[in-house]
């Protein structure tokens, strides 16, 4: 299932970087690849190739203006990662096998800068800077759409050390797939089965109230009905809208106010940089998920055996108390 062919976005100020001093390609050396788990017939990222990259290359930040990835000033920003997941190359059928089964990892991994500023974050540069950000989410999807080997694109973040980033400065990456991954095709699958999920408890969440943070612009801001992580929110359009590409410009400049006020509501929630997971799921009706790794100030929520176990999440703080505290904040 290859997403719809996306409406061509605006260029702005972030051309793709092409790097002729990148590393050797993870599957020429035998370190990366997909394989297929038997149990599950899902597959795995084995990025072998990662394993010993730097958390933080010698000579300070690479993403402050004159470090290594970033010799010129700029304003939004996307390149290719020096330790790719994936890489460009023939497309590939990944329904035709079996067993143990194994293929190359085709598809791309790039790095999208924010801001040139190192001490700011995407919750603190604006409206008009998280705009840029959209602008560039959406001119990145569209591109890696159009390479043949790609059927799946997704745009996301992660914030804080809690969560496994390794350089502060503002930014976040996109990992193009070569197949549909499990989430996005169990949604299409839900959707194609029930109809719309989105359109049909959206104006329910309004109506109610309870769970909404905030909205405007035709956007709304959520805490989901069964979220499974503490403080996690849904941004959503009440349109149907299936892509970024096919955001006009009211509402990418409503997606980026909603975006920079939950992510300001999560750093004023308790008084410090609120770190958080970010994924954009395009392909149904388009939606940003957040979910923040802390159940309070300074208790960090952690997977347990039974929820990986059984993908069944267990969440400590009610949707209804979260909304209420993020409204307050």
């Amino acid at each position: 299932m290859k997403l719809p062919p996306p409406r061509p976005a605006p260029l702005g100020r972030s051309p793709r970087v092409e790097r002729p001093d990148r590393p050797d390609r993870p599957d020429q050396a035998g370190q990366a690849g997909f394989r297929l788990d038997p149990l599950t017939r899902e597959w795995v990222l084995i990025v072998g190739n990662r394993q010993d990259r730097p958390n933080l290359p010698d000579g300070g930040c690479p993403f402050c203006v004159g470090g290594l990835e970033t010799p010129d000033p700029y304003e939004v920003r996307a390149f290719e990662n020096r330790w790719p997941a994936m890489v460009p190359g023939e497309p590939l059928d990944p329904d035709q096998l079996d067993g143990r089964a194994s293929l190359p990892p085709r598809g791309a991994t790039e790095v999208l800068l924010y801001s040139s500023d190192h001490g700011a974050s995407l919750g603190s540069i604006g409206r008009a800077g998280v705009r840029s950000v959209v602008d560039l989410w959406a001119e990145r999807t569209t591109a890696l759409l159009a390479r043949p080997e790609v059927e799946y694109v997704l745009v996301f973040e992660n914030r804080g050390r809690e969560v496994g980033a390794t350089i502060d400065h503002p930014h976040g990456q996109v990992y193009a797939f070569p197949f549909v991954p499990p989430v996005a095709r169990r949604e299409d699958e839900i959707a194609k089965r029930y109809g719309c999920p989105l359109c049909a408890t959206l104006p329910e969440e309004i109506a109610e109230g309870s769970r909404v943070v905030s909205a405007g612009g035709g956007w709304v801001t959520t805490v989901p009905y069964a979220s499974g992580y503490p403080f996690g929110a849904l941004v959503a359009p009440v349109e149907h809208i299936s892509a970024l590409a096919d955001l006009d410009d009211s509402n990418r400049d409503a997606l980026a106010e909603r975006l920079s006020d939950i992510l300001s509501r999560y750093d004023r929630l308790f008084g410090r940089p609120f770190p958080y997971l970010l994924w954009v799921h395009p392909g149904v009706h388009l939606h940003v998920h957040l979910a923040p790794p802390l159940r309070s100030a300074d208790t960090q929520r952690y997977l347990a055996s039974a929820e990986m176990g059984t993908g069944t999440l267990q969440n400590p703080v009610t949707p209804e108390d979260a909304a209420a505290a993020l409204r307050d904040a």
